[in-house]
């Protein structure tokens, strides 16, 4: 999903884009050496003017990524760099897999910024449908057979209460600071190992672990499940659009003003092109969650390519999800809904069937807005 310039502006908002590219990346390693240097210093550790120097530093990165082929993680050249910029107290007592773990957290905090704003904006969308069409009847379909009445008020609620429910999870997520060293056990730090680590974490404004979790990728495993979910939610109202703006059931339809939804052979037609645009975009973060849950099990105190797998996926993610959750929004504030289609649609045996507690259903997910 991020990995091409012709492809990720179609599915992806720039602002979310440019939050988990591999710029972000670096910003967040540099970010976590300048904090670890700021933690040590603070413990006695490295003397305060290294410290200093380190945070200051601007080293040229250039070329990074190919530089890390020969260690297998950008943080090799990058301490390389800045240890030439900074002097010898950079990384002091730290692993690589320390500054990436940390700095995987701090993407995934910078960018959940983004993704979370576009899932508010999805659920305000939701919610004023659920209030404008409250009374607006409309054929239930299950087995995409007509079932009972409902209102398009009731649909546009559940879509509501599961974006909702997903957002509240990815709120919820404890993104934790990594530190343990070599092995785990910060024995280069001494005794002052754990008071640095929880420096080094309110530093960098995440959480502090009880202890390192080199080895233990629950932290990036259900940020993946989290995102996941999110982005299901998203498509699971993308599709029902889909379907509602079928020619021959026409019972919505996304905005077409300036050529948008148009097909390059068939000029009558009127695509709902950013519900397309939802699906396409959450189908990834599916691929790239089950790339982060295959991670979970790794070799002993560090894993020989797992770890190294979540990289991208963590960004694809992200984007993915963010990127869902932004077409969708754009699809539902320009939607157009045809209640008498809704009615002309409705069986003759349907029709005068009562909705049951529908209004009592949009009020009690309008509570979750």
């Amino acid at each position: 999903m991020t990995s091409s310039d012709l492809f990720t502006p179609i599915f992806v908002p720039d602002a979310l884009r440019e939050a988990v590219a591999g710029d972000a990346w670096v910003r967040a390693m540099l970010d976590a050496e300048a904090a670890l240097a700021t933690a040590e210093a603070a413990e006695g550790l490295i003397p305060a003017e290294a410290a200093a120097a380190i945070a200051a530093a601007a080293p040229d990165l250039a070329g990074l990524g190919v530089a890390a082929r020969a260690s297998g993680n950008p943080v090799v050249p990058l301490v390389k760099a800045l240890r030439a910029a900074a002097g010898e107290w950079v990384h002091h007592g730290a692993t690589s897999q320390d500054i990436l773990d940390s700095a995987a957290m701090l993407v995934a905090r910078r960018a959940l910024v983004p993704v979370l704003d576009e899932l508010d904006a999805v659920v305000a969308a939701c919610a004023a449908l659920a209030r404008e069409h409250r009374d607006t009847v409309m054929a239930g379909r299950t087995l995409l057979q007509q079932a009972q009445p409902v209102t398009f008020g009731l649909k546009a609620a559940g879509w509501l209460a599961g974006v909702a429910g997903a957002r509240a999870r990815l709120r919820e997520l404890r993104l934790p600071a990594q530190l343990g060293g070599a092995a785990g056990t910060l024995s280069a730090l001494g005794d002052r190992g754990p008071a640095v680590a929880a420096r080094f974490a309110a530093e960098l404004g995440l959480d502090a672990p009880p202890l390192p979790w080199h080895g233990d990728r629950r932290p990036v495993a259900e940020l993946g499940a989290a995102l996941a979910i999110a982005a299901g939610a998203v498509e699971k109202v993308a599709l029902d659009v889909v379907l509602l703006a079928q020619t021959e059931v026409a019972e919505v339809a996304e905005e077409s003003d300036g050529g948008r939804g148009g097909s390059s052979a068939m000029p009558h037609k009127h695509n709902p092109v950013g519900a397309v645009r939802a699906r396409a975009a959450a189908r990834s973060v599916r691929a790239a969650a089950g790339v982060l849950l295959e991670a979970m099990a790794g070799e002993h105190e560090r894993a020989a390519g797992a770890w190294h797998s979540e990289w991208t996926a963590l960004s694809d993610a992200l984007a993915g999800t963010g990127g869902a959750a932004w077409s969708l929004h754009e699809a539902l504030a320009g939607l157009t809904v045809d209640p008498e289609r809704m009615a002309a649609n409705l069986s003759d045996d349907l029709r005068g069937e009562p909705i049951g507690a529908a209004g009592v259903f949009i009020d009690r997910a309008l509570e979750l807005e």
